[in-house]
């Protein structure tokens, strides 16, 4: 019990930097206090004293801000930090090591009994505001970004960002935890985190500039063969994405529509005044 209690505060003291003492930790980190409370809530409801546990989490929520419900299974060194809003529902498993972080929810999904929240592995960092919904599984050092809402499995090892969110799986090692590190903050969106569609979209303009030049690059070699296409190969650089170039290309068909109406009207004007001359000649003869 005793170690239990030196490792929580040691784990602390590894993963907040604002931690300064024991004395500050004990007495100033209510997410501390509401696992210790839970711990005997929960000891209570394994042995069929639910409503006294239901009791002892009430007040564990009217003290530190932080639900958790006594049927909730937790591992060793839980750190919440701040805490407030944390919601643990009752069929929800976490493993050791894990940091959840303010307005957290680990929720279900179904009205049923039986297994509707989230299990945790070991290792899992969970950013302010995320919502883990439904009886899915995160895997050991799985992260989740800040607001984000997982409604699927998260594999050992994998970042989720995102609304829903979306699992970072880049091939190379290196490249999956650079990219991670960036998708993952923690408290927030990461400023520099650019958009997936975004991301999506660039790339095939990549691969279609690939092709353009690979294109070209076949019509030249069937030029030098003295073979002739009778095809014009649409290029990349004649379209126009950026705003002004749309707001160009709008003006421009607007233009040339206005133009077509007025040339529609000096046909009709002329014909009505070739029509006028036909009929005032019989009259002047």
């Amino acid at each position: 019990m005793i170690k239990r209690v030196k490792d929580d505060i040691n784990n602390i003291k590894k993963f907040d930097p604002a931690a300064r003492t024991s004395l500050e930790i004990l007495l100033a980190y209510p997410g501390l206090w509401a696992v210790w409370i839970h711990r005997i809530a929960h000891a209570l409801w394994r042995r069929r004293f639910k409503t006294v546990a239901r009791w002892i989490s009430t007040w564990n929520r009217f003290l530190t801000g932080i639900e958790i419900h006594p049927g909730a299974k937790i591992g060793d060194r839980l750190f919440i930090d701040h805490g407030m809003g944390v919601v643990i529902g009752e069929t929800a498993e976490i493993g050791d090591d894990c940091t959840l972080y303010h307005g957290v929810t680990l929720g279900g999904t179904s009205l049923e009994k039986g297994k509707r929240h989230p299990t945790l592995g070991n290792n899992v960092v969970i950013g302010a505001g995320a919502k883990i919904l439904g009886p899915i599984t995160l895997g050991n050092n799985a992260s989740v970004g800040a607001n984000s809402v997982v409604i699927k499995a998260v594999p050992d090892n994998t970042t989720a960002v995102g609304i829903p969110a979306r699992l970072s799986k880049p091939d190379r090692p290196n490249l999956k935890k650079e990219i991670a590190n960036k998708l993952f903050n923690a408290y927030g969106m990461s400023h520099d985190i650019e958009d997936p569609e975004a991301n999506a979209i660039n790339l095939l303009l990549n691969h279609i500039e690939k092709l353009d030049k690979a294109l070209c690059q076949m019509q030249t070699e069937l030029k030098a063969q003295n073979i002739k296409l009778n095809v014009e190969w649409p290029t990349i650089q004649d379209c126009s994405f950026d705003d002004d170039g749309l707001h160009i290309h709008q003006e421009k068909e607007e233009e040339d529509a206005s133009q077509e109406d007025q040339s529609d009207k000096k046909e009709k004007n002329s014909h009505t005044k070739q029509d006028d001359k036909r009929e005032d000649q019989p009259l002047n003869q």
